[in-house]
């Protein structure tokens, strides 16, 4: 879903400071996966003419940019593109910033016509500068520890070039140069320093790598509904054939394509809204303060949404199949769980007789209707919610059909009907509503 570039001078820290990022979204976050690549590529025959083209050191800077443009498009489209589309997270170490400053600065061949030799390569959503003083890079780099694992011999190993280097990064990446468009996009972190301890170093990354996640960036090269969509249509093969368990209460899972039971999809709102609420009523102000009061709250329908979705699940396997777009923190996706278990009669909570297994929750077949129809409205679950804040007299089933001739939501009508066409219209024998009338229909209608 994310790009995320390492930049810096050699022997700043950037292959250790990839390590870090990728440890730390991985551990921490519910990307499908943290893919680590590199540019230019060793192990492709584009990246090896670029490669070549710098250590032979016999073309001019502006068609040495050209092979690393010619890697780098090859790259984003080839193989990063796919895997952001998968809910995957890429960290590269190196991208369009060093092309940007090594051939464009430093090398004189300007920032805007490197711009627009890699404008068809993907923008990176977060660039991440790491800094060092030139002395002590030099110092990485003619260690044997690093010249083993980088063969560094073929790069720019003098400390003059090193300044030139990171003054180039200093004048771009501070705004001193203005970036060029398309690349003026992105976040940028840094510059981070490291010429401390690698615990101050890993330190710092993980602060700031931290902030950036939970601030929800809209990714830049992909739209959130094609992530969103590959992600359901894997749980809805996972879930396919596997079955609920019995013994426990929970009653049988029925027909998957009559997830809404001959109820309306306003009606499951409407009728989860009102328990919800009734249960909150009666708790304490600290219990309360945990849980979000609407259920269309990114939360509260991330996780019953989810949970309809998957056949059982402990919070470590519920947060991985949450996905980037639905995720919601480790702590906070347990409030909830907890809450839904412990408060109300929606999630089971169950654990293996045998061994030590995590507690398993398991959304009681009854609530699958809320929990499907959340994820069927989850594009416009916002605009539904303000609608009722808005309206708080008006009857709910009325909702969808003044959303749709306000005409302020095209997007997110059709991402929603697109929705309904993955998981189904919640009916055996009733198509997918097509067509934004068709919404309103499927919205107000029971079978």
């Amino acid at each position: 879903m994310y790009l995320i570039t390492i930049e810096g001078g050699d022997g700043s820290g950037k292959g250790l400071a990839t390590k870090i990022v990728s440890e730390v979204l991985h551990k921490e976050f519910s990307f499908t996966s943290v893919e680590v690549t590199g540019e230019p590529r060793r192990e492709h025959p584009l990246g090896r003419l670029a490669i070549d083209a710098v250590r032979e050191r016999k073309m001019p800077p502006e068609e040495e940019a050209g092979l690393f443009a010619a890697d780098r498009v090859d790259h984003s489209h080839g193989w990063i593109l796919p895997r952001l589309e998968e809910g995957k997270v890429v960290v590269s170490e190196r991208n369009i910033h060093s092309s940007l400053v090594y051939q464009g600065i430093v090398g004189g061949a300007g920032v805007d016509r490197i711009a627009n030799m890699n404008s068809a390569a993907l923008v990176p959503d977060l660039c991440i500068w790491v800094d060092c003083d030139p002395e002590v890079a030099m110092k990485r780099i003619q260690s044997g520890t690093l010249r083993a694992l980088s063969n560094k011999e073929e790069y720019f190993e003098t400390t003059d070039l090193q300044r030139s280097i990171r003054q180039g990064y200093a004048s771009l990446l501070s705004g001193e140069i203005e970036m060029p468009t398309p690349f003026d996009m992105g976040a940028l972190i840094g510059p981070i320093l490291n010429e401390g301890t690698e615990s101050e170093f890993r330190a710092e990354l993980t602060r700031r790598i931290r902030r950036f996640i939970h601030n929800r960036h809209p990714p830049l090269n992909v739209d959130v509904e094609t992530v969103e969509r590959h992600l359901i249509r894997r749980l809805l093969r996972t879930r396919k054939g596997q079955t609920t368990l019995s013994g426990i209460g929970v009653e049988s899972s029925g027909s998957s394509q009559d997830w809404l039971q001959g109820i309306a999809p306003w009606r499951a709102v409407r009728d989860a809204q009102k328990e919800h609420s009734s249960v909150l009523a009666s708790l304490g102000e600290n219990t309360r303060a945990d849980i979000p009061k609407n259920i269309l709250s990114h939360s509260m329908a991330s996780v019953c949404g989810t949970l309809s979705l998957v056949p059982s699940a402990d919070i470590s396997e519920l947060r991985s199949a949450l996905g980037p777009v639905r995720t919601v923190s480790e702590r906070h996706t347990q409030r909830i769980v907890k809450y839904l278990h412990e408060h109300t009669d929606w999630v089971h909570k169950h654990k293996s007789l045998l061994g030590r297994e995590a507690p398993r929750s398991i959304l009681r077949q009854r609530y699958r209707a809320v929990g499907m129809t959340l994820l069927a409205i989850w594009p416009l679950k916002e605009a539904i919610r303000k609608w009722m804040e808005d309206n708080p007299t008006t009857h709910l089933r009325y909702a969808m059909g003044q959303i749709v001739r306000s005409g302020q939501y095209p997007s997110a009508i059709n991402d929603t009907l697109a929705r309904i066409s993955l998981i189904g219209s919640g009916t055996d024998g009733r198509s997918a509503p097509a067509g934004p009338s068709g919404l309103v229909t499927w919205w107000q209608h029971s079978a």
